[in-house]
């Protein structure tokens, strides 16, 4: 691609600081640089139409982790890891609420449910012999405990009469919030090219060369935030790891209210705009789904509908109106992966699912790895 004089001028010639992905990460580590550097020039560059991978197409919700995810993690972590993932996450959904206002991306804390199959009463046994412990551990963040028992009011069916109640979780809309970030990035003179995919890169003494599909220029300092495509560009650490969602069509005397997850977070849901948004099944096939296509498959969506109609919402008529995937970024640990890759190139990644609740944080983190 050539480009003109005046297009190399007035965006590609003494960048500062390019970032890769404008999604929650990058944006709020622009943000946060524009911060530190009022004078700096700073480009993001992104491989969407809009910010791609997940932060335009998670679910919303604003939440920490259930008790059977607490219990899962422990499993692979220790607790103070896990007292620091959680601890990190509520700090992250606090600053993204400072940062755009509750208003702006319309959060609403209206509780989280756990919800149990009937079928699978080890796991529910497990949770409510963990409870009061997991409440302890997580005492010092919240103040409070966490994790309740109530009655399924709901009427969903095959699900054990009772649910564990969090009321400090809370949901948001994605939308929203990233048309909230972007307008406040374009207002700090933040350029964003979209529609460019960056294929490699390499230091020198004092710059990074940047290779994209369409261009290539130099830039003093590289910040990656692409999550999900990180391997990409070489960070194997991370994995991709597709989710799939779909949402109804509005539905008349719609009576259910938060967010609800079932079998260890691998299925969630929620209220919104008279709808319900159903998401997960990636671990009913796991190989499948650790992929970066945007794709959606028959096997997990049937099952979603299928939850719905036999468990969710029994009895009731209902169109699904969309259907959508979005790219994680996971790997053998949970914690996000900040650092420094070479003198003059820096990385966040590694959100494991929890973008919304970590992003901004993670964002902020990148920035502060340069003096």
């Amino acid at each position: 691609m050539n480009l003109s004089y005046w297009e190399m001028k007035s965006w590609l010639t003494n960048v500062d600081f390019t970032i890769v992905g404008s999604g929650i990460v990058g944006l709020n580590c622009a943000l946060s640089l524009k911060s530190r550097f009022p004078k700096a020039n700073i480009l993001i560059l992104e491989r969407g139409i809009l910010p791609q991978g997940a932060s335009t197409k998670n679910a919303g919700f604003a939440c920490f982790g259930s008790l059977s995810e607490v219990l899962e993690d422990l499993k692979t972590h220790s607790e103070q890891d896990v007292l620091d993932l959680v601890k990190k996450r509520v700090e992250g959904l606090n600053l993204l609420r400072q940062i755009l206002g509750d208003g702006a991306i319309d959060y609403h804390q209206l509780g989280g449910y756990e919800l149990f199959t009937k079928s699978n009463a080890s796991l529910f046994e497990a949770c409510i012999s963990n409870q009061k412990a997991i409440n302890t551990l997580l005492f010092p963040i919240f103040k409070a405990q966490i994790f309740h028992l109530k009655d399924n009011t709901f009427h969903f069916k095959k699900i054990n009469n009772r649910v564990i109640f969090n009321p400090f979780e809370g949901q948001l809309d994605t939308g929203r919030m990233m048309a909230a970030l972007l307008r406040k990035a374009q207002t700090e003179g933040i350029k964003i090219l979209n529609n460019v995919s960056v294929e490699a890169f390499s230091e020198d003494r004092n710059a990074v060369k940047v290779k994209t599909h369409l261009f290539t220029f130099s830039t003093s300092k590289l910040l990656i935030a692409t999550n999900g495509f990180a391997s990409t560009l070489n960070i194997k650490e991370v994995h991709p790891a597709r989710a799939q969602v779909l949402i109804t069509t509005p539905i008349k005397n719609f009576h259910i209210k938060g967010t609800f997850h079932m079998d260890r977070g691998y299925y969630y849901f929620r209220n919104i705009d008279d709808r319900i948004l159903f998401g997960g099944g990636r671990h009913l096939d796991f190989k499948t789904e650790e992929t970066m296509e945007f794709e959606e498959t028959e096997r997990i969506q049937n099952t979603l509908e299928d939850l719905l109609k036999t468990v969710i919402i029994p009895g009731v008529p209902f169109e699904i109106e969309h259907r959508w995937s979005g790219i994680m970024g996971i790997g053998q640990q949970k914690k996000a992966i900040v650092k420094a890759l070479g003198d003059h190139v820096y990385c966040g990644v590694r959100l494991g699912g929890m973008g919304v609740a970590i992003g901004s944080l993670v964002g902020q983190e990148l920035a502060g790895l340069l003096d």
